[in-house]
Formats: C-alpha cells, sequence, structure tokens
C-alpha cells in the first residue's frame, strides 16, 4: 500500500465500515496520511468524519476493514498497546478541548508527561515551554473555566503535543471559536506541526479551517466522495 510516490504511508485505513445501531457510519472509508502531512477531512454533519477518525486513532474498532500504523494492524491491536500507542505515538483535540477542569493549563500540558514516568518537576518545565511555543504561557496559572475559547484550545494542542506523537488527531478543533481564535488556533497548530514533522489529521467542517492543510478529502455518507490539494 502506497501514496501514489512510492512511499508507505504512516497511517492507512481501507474499507472501513462502522454502524451505530442501524446507523452505518462508515461504508467502505479509505484514507491515507504521509509522515509530516496535514490532512483535512470535511464533509457536512452525519458524513462520518468524527467515526473515521475514532477508528483511524484506535479509540473505536471499525466493524470490518483495516487500519495500519507504522506496520502495524490497529484494528487488531489489545487494548493495552492501543493505550500505549495514544499516550506515545498519538495525540488528540476534540472540538471542546476537553482539559481537566480542576487542573491548571500547566498541569493540564504536564499530566500526559507524568503518565508516561516524567517527574512533576521535569512535566512542568516542558509543559511551560509547550505553553509558551502556542502563545498562552502567562496562562498557565489558570484553570479551563478563566481563560478564553482560544486559550483553552491552544493549551489542548500543546498537551496534545506536549509527548512529542507521531499523529494529531484534532476533531473539529475550532468548531467552538470566533474567527480571530480559529486563525490563532490553526496557526498555531500548523506551524508547530511542519516544525516538529508532526502528521495531523483534521475534522472539520469549515472550508477556511481546511485550507490550512496540505491535502483535503472529502467524505459523504461515510465514503470518500473526493480529495485535493489545498497547499
Amino acid at each position: 500500500m502506497n501514496n501514489g510516490d512510492g512511499k508507505v504511508p504512516l497511517l492507512a485505513a481501507r474499507g472501513l465500515t462502522k454502524a451505530h445501531g442501524r446507523t452505518e457510519a462508515l461504508r467502505g472509508a479509505s484514507v491515507e496520511l504521509a509522515a509530516g502531512e496535514i490532512l483535512a477531512v470535511t464533509g457536512a454533519s452525519g458524513s462520518g468524519k468524527s467515526t473515521l477518525l475514532h477508528c483511524l486513532a484506535g479509540i473505536v474498532r471499525p466493524d470490518a476493514g483495516a487500519v495500519t500504523y507504522a506496520g502495524e494492524r490497529l484494528d487488531r491491536l489489545p487494548e493495552r498497546r492501543l493505550s500505549e500507542l495514544r499516550r506515545s505515538d498519538f495525540g488528540v483535540v476534540f472540538q471542546f478541548g476537553q482539559l481537566i477542569p480542576e487542573l491548571t493549563a500547566l498541569d493540564n500540558v504536564a499530566l500526559p508527561l507524568m503518565l508516561a514516568g516524567a517527574s512533576r518537576g521535569e512535566a512542568r518545565t516542558r509543559a511551560g515551554e509547550w505553553l509558551e511555543r502556542f502563545g498562552v504561557r502567562g496562562q498557565g496559572d489558570l484553570r479551563p473555566g478563566e481563560m478564553s475559547g482560544g486559550q483553552a484550545q491552544r493549551t489542548a494542542l500543546a498537551r496534545a503535543l506536549v509527548t512529542g506523537p507521531r499523529i494529531v488527531f484534532a476533531d473539529e478543533p475550532t468548531g467552538a471559536l470566533d474567527s480571530l481564535a480559529t486563525e490563532q488556533v490553526m496557526t498555531s497548530l500548523t506551524h508547530t506541526a511542519r516544525e516538529t514533522h508532526t502528521a495531523v489529521l483534521l475534522i472539520t467542517h469549515d472550508a477556511q479551517v481546511a485550507a490550512y492543510a496540505d491535502r483535503d478529502i472529502r467524505l459523504t455518507d461515510g465514503v470518500v466522495a473526493g480529495a485535493g490539494v489545498t497547499a
């Protein structure tokens, strides 16, 4: 399996199907993501975008089809191995950030490092560096409810990238933001991803957000209906 230039993709899915009860969310979707590539997946609400992301990130298993990451079949891995990958190789950002409300921004970003075995001091130091990279170090002592939506989402991006993942899965990361915050978040995400050579799978319904990607595909009724180059 390759992406047309002879290179094996970092992440690839073939013929994915997934049903939620009687609703078919995916009906044979296929997608490839290269190392360091930013790929936007667009489509109307209910087209299966989030379900596709969840299957690709190993959060849910497809009913049929194959998901391959760096030579491993994700859809066949035990949950323990999937959990390891989500801690080390995958970063995930959701529409509302899903930061832990009781923790400060600094401790939210430090948490994945501590779960991976770093000391609290080391984790907080590295977390501060990542908050600075995303322009929110001054908000490090604030809790999520004390930050603006854009600040909270940039903190969520810092948390997703602090462990040095190979792929960031971003599910409508700007869906709850105004235009200025959207621009700040997407500029921060794309700049950092290119700097660190991190691949990004970006789920969005917004054409302006998709324009930040290298390439986009459109999902319609659970299948990939079209693809293009956006940058």
